[in-house]
This record gives structure tokens, C-alpha cells and sequence, in this order.
């Protein structure tokens, strides 16, 4: 593990940066190409941690991929898997992790998910309890609700189900995902009733509008979701968008030093749910304008920027952009109802509170957020949890106050192998 001095910049940043292509949509789309009768095309993809365990995951399950750029050709098994008795690897990837579970439990055979140490510490309990109300087994290995576990199809298989998305949204996103596996293994329609707050959240939106991309539709309903029997994932080729979780820290550098940057193909009507940030970054007194290249912003004089009262809950990813900014606001930044990220990679509440504590900023923690005071940054080392959005956030601190350096910085390959690289040559070239 390394340390990763950040220089503090001296003027604002001027720079057009292109981000690789979205996890969250990647990893939604090797899943559904793998369930695909035929050939699929995913262009821009990204290549990270995250996404190297998925594909790793679909090959050990005799799954067929090719990787060629940033292009990946998935030959899709029509919903089935050829290798019946595989174990696979997930790391630390939520998405594959919760994904690729639920669409074995309905799968026939006998499979072995293991995970990092990091994942065994992240909840499971309400897939695994959702999983077996519908009559797959799904047997921990070491510690009740974790992984890792043997999972399969059960000699009957019930269509309806009910799931609590409080925790993560990814539990409902992942039944979704292996919806038609199910209509097809019972000849009815899945019926997915949802508990909690969360049922609305932009993840599970971006997860219905992969589904109709690859032609299966969901409905809703009162209570949750339907999606109706004899759908079936249609193969073909498809554009991933550029992440817009990582190009936020590049626009947070660009509303800390009154600067200007422009990521390209970051487009309004993007089905990320953290293109919200800018309207936060507007709010705090930036200003955004939509080029041919894609969307641009530009900070205020001097990086003057406002404080502000904002429910982060659609968005959560980018609370600790926000929070690695808020030390530098002309007033306090409260960030609220942000509960779940406290079971994430790290307790990220927690994490951000602490290092922005060691930093010497005035931090109020609660239970679903904080409130930040404005104030002198001190000179510090920041731990990382091993967390990458810690590691990339705090970068922006760094920026702007000196003698910020990052430890084991290297994390945020799980989602961005070459943030450091791109963050130094644009302060390089500013």
C-alpha cells in the first residue's frame, strides 16, 4: 500500500477530461448479456476491479467473454449456466456479489460464492432471506446473512417475494436482473413486493431502464414490481455512459478552485442518479452549461462557494465529494438521510467524520449524516477504510489546503484504475 502526496493548486483548473464507462451499468449489463440467447456488444465498458471479478466470475461459470479496448462481446447461454457445479469470486464488489447470487439461487446446480474480507463484512441477510422464501437454498459458509455460500435452485420455485431495500438497493436490482430466469423456471409472472424506503431510488431506476433496453419490461405496482411471464433478454450491442460518480470529483475540483472543466459525454439525460450533484454544486453557487462534448462547469471566483442543507439519499456516492469540499464553504454543508452508506464499503459516515476530524475541521457526525464546519484544513495522512470514493474525495481536500496525503491511495482501482494519473496531469496542465 502507498501514499499519494496531493498538491495544492494554485489557480483554478481548466481542463476537459474523459472518465471511463459506468460500474453500476457495466456489471448490470454483463449480467443480463450473460442471460441473453446470443451475442451481446457492451462498448465503453469499464475495466476495474469491480467489473475484472464479474467477467472472471461469467467465464468460471462457462460463460463466454472477449475483451477487446474498451469493448467486451458477451456469449450469452439463454438464462443458462453450462458449468453446474462452479465456485466463483466476487472480491469486493457489491454489484457482483448481490447480482450474480441472486441469478445462481434460480439457476440449477450447486455453486460456491466466496468473497473478500471486505464483502464478508457487508450485509446480505435480506437477499439471502428473499432467496429462500422462493425456495433456492442458500447456505453461509461461516457467518449467518454474509458470505460466503453455496447457493442453488430449489426443487420448487415460488414466483412472489418480498424484500426490505432500506440497506441496499441493490437487493431489489438484483431480483429484478433475474426476473425472466424465474418466469421462465415457473411459467408465471414474478411478482416482487418491496419494503422500505428506498424502492424509488435512482439504482433500481437505472436497473429497469437496462432491462427495457435489453427488451424486458417491468411493471409496477402498489406494492412493489411485476414482471410478466415470457419475457426474455433480447441480445445485442449497447453504449455504456461515462461514469458520472467519477466525473463529480473532477467537477468538485473545478467548484473548489473557481476553475472550469467539461467530461466528455456526460450528457442531462443520463440514467445515473448522481448527475443530481451538479444541481448541489449549482445550488453552492457553480454554474453548468451543456456543450457538444458534454456537460461543463464552472466554480465560482476563487472557489467561494455557498453552504448548504441537502437529503443526499438518491445520490449517497457523492457524500463524501461533498463532505472533502464543505471545509472551504463560506457556511456549514449538513448532509442528511444517508444512513445505508454506513454499510458500504467502510462506515463511510463514520470514516469521513474521523478523517476530516484529524484534518482539524469542526464535524458534527449524526446517524443518517453530518454537518461540516467551515474552517482551516491541517496538514494530514487520510485513511482510506480501503474505500475508494474516501480515497478520490479527499484528493479534492488536497487541492485546495496543503500537506494532504492520501494512504493506500491504489484502493480506487475497485472502480477507477486511473483517477491519480488523470488528477495529476490536469494540475500538471493547469
Amino acid at each position: 500500500m502507498g501514499q499519494k502526496i496531493i498538491k495544492k493548486v494554485n489557480k483554478p483548473i481548466e481542463a476537459t477530461v474523459r472518465v471511463p464507462g459506468s460500474k453500476s451499468i457495466t456489471n448490470r449489463a454483463l449480467l443480463i448479456s450473460a442471460f441473453c440467447d446470443g451475442r451481446s456488444y457492451l462498448n465503453n465498458a469499464l475495466f476495474s476491479d469491480d467489473t475484472k471479478v464479474f467477467i472472471d466470475s461469467l467465464e468460471k461459470l462457462g460463460i463466454k467473454t472477449r475483451i477487446k479496448g474498451n469493448d467486451i462481446r458477451v456469449d450469452g447461454e439463454g438464462g443458462n449456466i453450462p458449468n453446474k457445479n462452479a465456485g466463483i469470486y466476487v472480491g469486493s464488489a457489491g454489484t457482483a456479489a448481490r447480482f450474480l447470487t441472486a441469478a445462481l439461487a434460480f439457476s440449477e446446480g450447486t455453486y460456491h460464492i466466496e468473497a473478500s474480507d471486505q464483502m464478508k463484512r457487508r450485509p446480505m441477510k435480506p437477499l439471502f432471506e428473499a432467496l429462500n422464501r422462493m425456495g433456492s437454498f442458500v447456505e453461509c459458509v461461516e457467518k449467518p446473512g454474509f458470505l460466503p455460500v453455496f447457493t442453488g435452485a430449489g426443487e420448487e420455485m415460488r414466483s412472489e417475494v418480498s424484500v426490505d431495500s432500506d440497506i441496499s438497493t441493490q437487493f431489489l436490482s438484483a431480483l429484478l436482473l433475474a426476473a425472466p430466469i424465474v418466469t421462465a423456471g415457473t411459467g408465471k409472472d414474478m411478482v416482487i413486493n418491496v419494503t422500505g424506503a428506498r424502492a424509488e431510488g435512482a439504482y433500481v431506476k437505472m436497473t429497469l431502464e437496462i432491462m427495457k433496453r435489453f427488451g424486458v419490461r417491468v411493471k409496477r405496482s402498489d406494492t412493489g414490481f411485476i414482471v410478466e411471464e415470457g419475457q426474455c433478454y433480447e441480445a445485442g450491442e449497447y453504449d455504456i455512459e461515462p461514469d458520472v460518480s467519477a466525473a463529480c470529483y473532477f467537477y468538485g475540483a473545478a467548484a473548489l478552485t473557481g476553475g472550469s472543466v467539461t467530461v466528455s459525454g456526460v450528457k442531462r439525460d443520463t440514467i445515473q442518479g448522481d448527475i443530481r450533484f451538479l444541481e448541489v454544486l449549482e445550488k453552492m453557487g457553480c454554474v453548468t452549461e451543456d456543450t457538444e462534448d458534454g456537460i461543463r462547469l464552472t466554480g465560482p471566483a476563487e472557489g467561494r462557494l455557498s453552504g448548504i442543507d441537502i437529503d443526499m439519499k438518491d445520490f449517497s456516492d457523492q457524500t463524501m465529494t461533498l463532505a472533502a469540499i464543505a471545509p472551504f464553504c463560506s457556511g456549514s454543508v449538513t448532509i442528511r438521510n444517508v444512513g445505508h452508506i454506513r454499510k458500504q464499503e467502510s462506515d463511510r459516515i463514520s470514516a469521513v467524520c474521523t478523517e476530516l476530524k484529524k484534518l482539524g475541521v469542526a464535524v458534527e457526525e449524526y446517524e443518517d449524516g453530518m454537518k461540516i464546519c467551515p474552517g482551516e484544513v491541517k496538514p494530514g495522512v487520510v485513511e482510506t477504510y480501503n474505500d475508494h470514493r474516501i480515497a478520490m474525495a479527499f484528493s479534492l481536500t488536497g487541492l485546495k489546503a496543503d500537506g494532504i496525503v492520501i494512504d493506500n491511495y491504489e484502493c480506487c482501482s475497485k472502480t477507477f484504475v486511473h483517477f491519480f494519473e488523470i488528477l495529476e496531469n490536469i494540475y500538471q496542465n493547469t
